[in-house]
């Protein structure tokens, strides 16, 4: 079992999530070589290790010490690497990837802080798993309503992954969670904001476990759906701002990919207090339905399970399904509750007279089908799943086209992931460590592996997926910008989707990188990004800052998935740089009056820019917002990666066509 998968208590007990990643019901671990040979008779082999002889040799490591000269003047990297070519792939990299023997203190360290983080993540994950605390799970449980993980659980297929997505979203504040001693606290309580990721903006004052909203990707039936579970016990499973975007993200996932939609519908609708940042802005809770009516068009199915409150205009969601279910004694829909009506007309009614299940299966028509428990509920999701008529794709984990004949596993370890990236993130690295550990075979195919050294492409295969794969290894210049456009042309031409691995500062900036047109070149890069129209992954390993962060293909570039690592940071700058800049422009306004300022002053004004930048570049305070699609333990990366690939490349899902705009010469 993987570090990060922590088994949920009670009847849930056989699920693992992850953060944005792969759980395996029943206990096992992730995709491991035990679990890959048990399923073989269903799916076929998973797995086909062969020796690492067949890959590397023992040449002089200092043979190939040409591919890390850097064209500028860098720090030296912190790890030595020995590239042995194989001799039919001699433009390919199958790396015994080592840390420097004279730099010990550091690996030591580096691995430590790692262990660290995945501590701290799986703790903050445990706490969102108790959704709105204990008293709220056991008024749930006292209505005979099943959790919405536990749902998922009876939905999906035994023994195949679930990847959950965006687990920590609304999790503004947290607080003690370092010296977690297993307490019951309602996730849902405010914090005072004492650590860095914590928020200091009182609409945000108050967690949303999860927000209110579990949303993922399984295997129900033998195809792949995007499932969406409101959490009942968090605020009554209202919708708040972090809950409307969540779900809204979820849908557009389900469109893009073309995955099946299934709504397991438990919510008391708008959350009234914040009315006006969830009901009329373009992106708030009508989107939702206007998404439901344009993936039907697009003929993405849609299947809804009412478990509990179907409320106002959250009733739209069963009555715009393809086919809706509707369990007997709990689930309810109507537009107006027994109250608004009382109110409006006088007419006294309770929930189930005026839209219980009885009235919806027999009077109303809305609900196709009536469950007598939720069970029951899930086993008709499973059966309407399976009369789709949805092509399975590969023998792999089924419809996932992972490849039927298996992969290689990597020379080296994934478990070494969290430790290759330095404690201190201004020491530079060598990102093929990371590639050696992330690939197939440790197997890369180099893209002008001697220009533009300051970053890296070229094609490898993860879990059996052809990728090409873009990843920093320094800040951006000229001539990195023009080889990783060049490089997304080639991938968009060939349909080959791309990751990008981000641990950028941004591009070159100063006089003669002005002159030389850093401006054009970064250009290039940002157009042939946003153009591309081959699925595109993003994972940040690192650093996320400015430009960089564009032409790396941040959220905005529209990424099928965004993940990090708990080390990532992101921002518009580095909050020195920041703090540099604000106090040289407060120091001119000052100066312009003839006045003074000391350097006491200077340092007082430049500690609370610092202290903000600090708390809002972390992976949790991203993680929070919904800018990424979860933060993932480093050594789950090539799971993680791996299906959501096969997802991204599911038949029908690469565009056959990519028009790129003008590329200023």
């Amino acid at each position: 079992m993987t570090a990060s998968a922590v088994v949920v208590a009670s009847a849930a007990a056989r699920v693992m999530t992850l953060s944005s990643s792969l759980r395996r019901r029943g206990g096992s671990a992730l995709l491991d070589r035990a679990s890959a040979s048990a399923a073989a008779g269903r799916c076929g082999t998973l797995a086909r290790p062969l020796s690492s002889d067949a890959y590397c040799n023992d040449s002089d490591p200092s043979s190939s010490s040409s591919l890390f000269d850097r064209p500028y003047p860098m720090p030296s990297p912190q790890i030595d690497h020995s590239i042995h070519r194989p001799p039919t792939l001699s433009s390919s990299t199958s790396a015994r990837h080592k840390l420097d023997p004279r730099d010990e203190t550091t690996r030591d360290a580096s691995a430590r802080t790692a262990a660290s983080q995945v501590a701290r993540l799986n703790s903050r994950l445990a706490r969102v798993r108790s959704g709105g605390g204990e008293r709220a799970v056991r008024r749930h449980r006292e209505r005979n309503k099943m959790l919405p993980r536990e749902r998922i659980d009876a939905l999906v297929d035994p023994g195949t992954p679930f990847l959950e997505l965006s687990a920590l979203a609304g999790m503004y504040n947290w607080n003690d969670d370092d010296n977690d001693d297993g307490d019951d606290s309602d996730g849902s309580d405010s914090g005072d904001g004492s650590e860095a990721e914590g928020s200091i903006d009182p609409q945000e004052s108050m967690n949303v476990p999860s927000g209110a909203i579990i949303t993922g990707i399984g295997i129900i039936s033998g195809t792949p759906c995007v499932v969406i579970g409101n959490d009942a016990t968090v605020k009554g499973g209202t919708y708040h701002p972090i809950t409307v975007k969540k779900h809204l993200r979820a849908q557009e996932i389900a469109l893009e990919n073309r995955l099946p939609c299934v709504y397991l519908v438990d919510s008391g609708g708008a959350y009234l207090p914040r009315q006006s940042e969830v009901f009329p802005d373009r992106d708030h809770f009508g989107r939702i339905f206007y998404n439901q009516a344009r993936m039907s068009a697009a003929n993405v199915p849609q299947i809804a399970a009412v478990c509990g409150s179907c409320t106002a205009g959250g009733a739209y969601v069963p009555a715009m399904s393809d086919e809706t279910i509707i369990v007997r004694g709990n689930g309810t829909i109507f537009l107006g509750g027994p109250p608004l009506v009382r109110a409006a007309t006088g007419e006294v009614v309770s929930a189930e007279e005026l839209g219980g299940a009885e009235v919806h299966a027999t009077v109303s028509g809305v609900a196709d089908h009536l469950a007598e428990d939720e069970r029951d509920a899930m086993r008709i999701v499973r059966d309407i799943v399976s009369n789709l008529n949805r092509e399975a794709i590969g023998d792999g984990l089924t419809g996932l086209n992972l490849n039927p004949k298996g992969w290689d596993e990597p020379l080296h370890p994934p478990s070494e992931l969290g430790s290759i990236v330095p404690v201190d993130p201004k020491r530079p690295f060598d990102v093929r460590a990371i590639l050696a550990r992330l690939l197939d075979g440790s197997r890369f195919h180099e893209f002008k592996s001697n220009y533009g050294k300051t970053i890296v492409c070229g094609f490898g295969s993860i879990l059996g997926q052809k990728v090409g794969i873009i990843a920093n290894n320094g800040v951006l210049f000229s001539e990195s910008s023009l080889k990783a456009a060049h490089f997304v042309e080639l991938c968009s031409q060939r349909g080959v989707p791309l990751l990008f691995l981000q641990n950028i500062t941004g591009f070159m900036i100063g006089r003669r990188y002005e002159h030389g047109g850093i401006a054009k070149d970064g250009a290039k890069l940002v157009t042939a990004v946003a153009s591309s129209n081959v699925p595109k992954l993003t994972l940040i390993v690192g650093g996320s800052y400015g430009a960089g962060n564009y032409g790396m293909c941040g959220r905005s570039y529209g990424p099928r998935f965004l993940y990090t690592w708990p080390n990532a940071r992101i921002g518009v700058m580095g909050g020195e740089q920041a703090a540099g800049v604000l106090a040289a422009v407060q120091r001119d306004a000052v100066e312009s009056k003839g006045e003074t300022w000391s350097d006491e002053e200077e340092d007082e004004f430049r500690k609370p820019i610092l202290d903000k930048y600090e708390r809002e570049s972390t992976s949790y305070y991203s993680t929070a917002r919904l800018w990424d699609d979860g933060i993932i333990d480093p050594a789950d990366t090539r799971q993680v990666l791996g299906m959501s690939l096969a997802i991204a490349r599911r038949r029908g899902c690469v565009p056959n066509e990519t028009k790129f705009g003008v590329f200023r010469m």
